[in-house]
């Protein structure tokens, strides 16, 4: 990995990641976009503001980090050790992952945390990504980062009305009440066969298939997860009738991120 450290920031030369690829393509909400080619935003409440130095030849800077916590925070986070160019090769071998993997091949998948990406998806249904970072902003403010279940298991539906997340707010409280208890485990659902870790996730109210798929992915690394929202159908009703392709057996999570962002923005184009 070719990086350095230099005033207080990580360099790193890295292919196969563009930052509005990666971090504003609907699978995580605390990035927000503050320049051309710099995003900020944290993880685990460890906040982080990402800069493009050089995007023809992948050079980033890593703003406000040493090395060390790079390269045991970040480095995960971002899945710079998976081979993201070896997987677009694979997934070549068929015609359209091929169009959507060059139409943006800078998307990473984030290894978020269990409970954030769970409960970030639960707040996302019926909702667009606008409103869904103005609730996560609110719950971040009033609690003064993204809270654990801990420090919500007062909270009421009435107590949360703050978020203005109108139904959500039960479906949180309830994945609060659910995950402290032990009737669902995320540990559980990180390691059950995927159709045993949906139902887990299923267990709470307002989560269904997708939710379920989103958080296996983006929170757990589930990366045979495949959450199917409206854009993902229409591509399965138009380019997979019989099913997905086999060169993306058991990595069907990142396939689904370039074909999700291929046909969203195809079909805003042709509007």
């Amino acid at each position: 990995m070719d990086l350095y450290e230099k005033n207080g920031s990580i360099i790193l030369k890295q292919p196969d990641f563009d930052l509005d690829e990666t971090l504003d393509c609907g699978q995580a909400f605390r990035w927000v976009r503050t320049a051309d080619n710099e995003y900020s935003g944290a993880f685990l409440n460890r906040p982080l503001v990402i800069r493009c130095l050089d995007k023809s030849d992948g050079v980033f800077e890593f703003c406000g980090t040493d090395e060390k916590t790079f390269l045991d925070v970040w480095l995960d986070y971002f899945d710079f050790d998976t081979d993201y160019s070896e997987l677009k090769r694979r997934f070549s071998d068929d015609e359209t992952l091929s169009k959507a993997c060059a139409f943006a091949g800078g998307i990473r998948i984030l290894k978020q945390d269990a409970w954030e990406a769970l409960s970030s998806f639960i707040i996302s249904q019926n909702n667009n990504i606008p409103r869904i970072k103005g609730i996560i902003g609110r719950l971040c403010k009033h609690y003064g980062g993204y809270p654990d279940i801990e420090q919500m298991k007062d909270e009421t539906p009435d107590s949360l009305g703050f978020l203005r997340a109108g139904f959500r707010a039960k479906y949180l409280t309830d994945a609060v009440e659910k995950l402290r208890s032990g009737e669902v485990s995320l540990e559980k659902a990180r390691t059950l066969p995927t159709d045993d870790a949906r139902a887990e996730l299923m267990k709470i109210k307002g989560v269904g298939p997708k939710v379920a798929d989103c958080a296996m992915l983006f929170g757990l690394y589930r990366i045979d997860a495949f959450p199917k929202d409206v854009w993902v159908k229409r591509v399965m009703a138009e380019y997979y009738p019989n099913g997905l392709p086999d060169c993306v057996k058991g990595v069907e999570g990142i396939a689904q991120q370039y074909l999700f962002h291929y046909i969203r923005n195809l079909d805003s184009d042709k509007r």
